[in-house]
């Protein structure tokens, strides 16, 4: 299952290049794909295609998501970079690599869905079990789903295609109401339940499984019972905290995923297989060193927070990581106590040099085992990044009670945090009467470099007030921030997109 997700496959000729080009191109080579499906093995392959997208979502995650939030301070020291624009709010980041790269990323999965479907739905009979077409066809609405949800929580309206297109079609196409992208998100996702396996063997190990499907319905009905804020982004301020907790039960319920009693366990080298890794509800999967290949199949995100200074530092020419420091920011260190062990394990703290040059503001490690250091390129390290983890179901869970869904405060709320801060080694005291405040508070030490923070604080109602008073602290003496406002819950549209095909899009407000 690890080679899934990089199985070059010329047959679904989607560009993967930005959507502006897709928008002015036929994205279909229609000769080549008419002569590629013609067996089993050649559908299971446009699914892998289909999967092989998600190789830089984590990327995006810690880009958009860990940035963006108050748990990194980065304002840059030696010339401005990319992640500046995320990082500071400011409203010129149209043609931000990092807002670019989101938007076409998740739109290339998006419409290699769609081409694996419109395959299935012409040429199925050629795939000759109907267990396994259906099964392919469920796991392709689970990521056409996956990918539709990451460009909602990021952009909020965009356009919605769930068919193969032509360029006067996708010209025509203009951004649908955030409510109707969640509609064929549910449908996608409601329709994978009800098909995908609970667990898979041998090879497709690591495939998504219907928990995995459940896991991602739940995460939508929840951001969908957000706020509003007054824009149009991921909330909805629906409330359906009711439609999310039986998909987390039936999770739990399963028997099938284990609460890892050590945190550093969950992200070991050595602990990769989700048949062995229990926290794993979904896995994007690398595998690093590939024989026999010149291509590179591993991640790349566990360098992105990790400054260039520090590997030169340990004498390492290999792996490098950000051209300069992205910070851990100091409110989100002084949240830890002081023998908390995911502080220890997930955040360097001392400082450290290379040819003079001192640098003592801390980073995210949560990756990074220097014994497992790639052998030939820093885009190759050998983890997988845990897109569904089982604590978070629990977590979410707790969130889903507390917001009104049946449930205990006592067994339901409060004995799943104080498990999470007893592997944490901070659970004496425990806890009781833990509120919705305390509780996005402990997600924020449990999940710190997950990417999930600027998630969480959109659902939490407080993303404006909390962001805004941390910079008064965090950016007091540089002062490189700008005050949040509504407009920035989502991104701006890229500037590719409005000028391929000028006024077929609006922008967001405040870009």
């Amino acid at each position: 299952m690890k080679k899934i997700l990089y199985i070059t496959i010329l047959a679904v000729s989607i560009l993967s290049t930005s959507c502006s080009k897709d928008l002015n191109q036929i994205p279909i080579s229609q000769g080549t794909t008419l002569t590629f499906y013609q067996s089993p093995s050649d559908f299971v392959q446009g699914v892998n295609a289909v999967y092989s997208v998600l190789r830089t979502y984590p990327d995006r995650l810690l880009n958009l998501s860990e940035i963006r939030s108050d748990n990194i301070y980065g304002v840059s020291d030696l010339g401005v970079r990319d992640w500046d624009p995320i990082n500071n709010f400011q409203k010129s980041m149209t043609g931000n690599a990092y807002v670019e790269e989101a938007w076409s990323t998740d739109f290339n999965g998006v419409f290699r869905a769609n081409e694996v479907l419109e395959q299935i739905k012409k040429n199925g009979n050629l795939i000759n079990s109907a267990t396994l077409q259906a099964r392919l066809e469920a796991e392709t609405r689970f990521l056409r789903a996956f990918y539709y949800f990451d460009l909602v929580r990021y952009y909020g309206k965009v356009p919605l295609i769930d068919h193969t297109v032509i360029a006067s079609e996708a010209n025509t196409i203009p951004r649908s109401a955030v409510a109707d992208v969640y509609k064929l998100i549910i449908s996608d996702l409601q329709a994978a339940i009800a098909v995908l396996p609970a667990s898979y063997t041998g090879v497709d190990v690591g495939r998504a499984s219907k928990y995995a499907a459940e896991g991602l319905l739940a995460q939508v009905y929840m951001a969908r019972s957000g706020p509003t804020y007054g824009v149009e982004g991921p909330g909805l301020g629906l409330s359906e905290w009711n439609l999310a907790l039986p998909l987390i039960q039936d999770i739990i319920s399963s028997g099938l995923f284990t609460f890892n009693s050590s945190f550093a366990n969950i992200f070991s080298y050595s602990n990769q297989n989700p048949t062995v890794n229990k926290e794993a509800v979904f896995d994007v999967m690398y595998v690093t060193g590939a024989s026999g290949t010149s291509s590179i199949y591993g991640a790349t995100y566990p360098t992105i927070l990790c400054a260039n200074i520090y590997f030169k530092s340990i004498n390492d020419t290999k792996s490098n990581g950000a051209l300069e420091a992205i910070p851990v920011s100091n409110d989100l260190i002084s949240k830890y106590a002081a023998n908390d062990v995911r502080k220890t394990f997930a955040i360097h703290t001392a400082s450290y040099n290379n040819s003079g040059s001192t640098e003592t503001r801390p980073f995210f490690q949560k990756y990074l085992d220097f014994t497992k250091i790639p052998s030939t390129s820093r885009f190759d390290w050998g983890i997988n990044f845990i897109a569904i983890r089982y604590t978070d179901i629990l977590m979410m869970k707790a969130e889903c009670v507390l917001n009104g869904a049946p449930g205990s405060q006592a067994t339901d709320v409060d004995a799943i945090v104080n498990q999470v801060r007893t592997r944490a080694g901070v659970g004496t005291p425990a806890l009781s009467g833990v509120t919705l405040t305390q509780l996005y508070d402990e997600r924020r030490r449990e999940f710190a470099d997950e990417g999930s923070r600027w998630f969480d604080l959109q659902r939490s109602g407080n993303l404006i007030t909390i962001m805004n008073s941390w910079m008064t602290v965090d950016d007091a003496t540089r002062k490189q921030m700008n005050p949040v406002v509504a407009g920035y819950i989502v991104y701006p549209v890229p500037q590719s997109q409005l000028d391929a095909i000028p006024g077929l899009y609006t922008q967001n407000a405040g870009y």
